[in-house]
């Protein structure tokens, strides 16, 4: 959970330039200050997938300040 929907977009797209495609979510398909990261695994994923997803995403959220 983001909220803010312009750092959702944001942050996707930051994602997207490690090459992991995940989608921003913002009103009004979710409540407005409800905006989110959307991420859809599948079964051909594999843990080094994961992990590398996972450091993106702790990489990132330093970034932008959503993680301290």
């Amino acid at each position: 959970m983001i909220g803010d929907a312009a750092l959702a977009s944001m942050f996707a797209d930051k994602m997207m330039t490690q090459n992991i495609y995940v989608i921003g979510f913002s009103f009004p398909v979710v409540p407005k200050g409800q905006a989110r990261i959307r991420v859809q695994l599948s079964a051909r994923h594999t843990e080094e997938h994961i992990n590398r997803a996972v450091d993106a995403f702790i990489a990132i959220g330093k970034e932008t300040g959503l993680i301290k």
